[in-house]
């Protein structure tokens, strides 16, 4: 069974970490690649948005070893489905109906 949330590559899975701060995208190679956002919380302190398809728990945890090796404090990690990052999703059936 094929899970959904499963990265371009076949057995990958995609997350979205929250760090404190502000990193830059000149760190996406250091991570590996991964994709990364800046945000601005009102009156807060900024957030980096960081999204990475990984193969298993390891790799995953060597990214997050990265962010401890820099200091970062981790808001979140989250599992996320790949159809919310589709340009052009399908329509979804509803139930009763064709």
């Amino acid at each position: 069974m094929k899970r959904s949330n499963q990265g371009p590559n076949t057995g990958q899975v995609t997350y979205q970490i929250k760090v404190q701060g502000r990193l830059d995208e000149n760190w996406s190679e250091w991570f590996n690649g991964v994709t990364i956002a800046f945000e601005t919380e009102r009156d807060g302190p900024p957030i980096t948005t960081l999204t990475v398809a990984v193969a298993d728990q390891a790799k995953l945890r060597g990214i997050l070893s990265k962010m401890w090796d820099l200091n970062l404090t981790v808001i979140s990690v989250v599992q996320i489905e790949l159809e919310k990052y589709k340009l052009h999703s399908q329509p979804h059936s509803q139930p009763g109906g064709e």
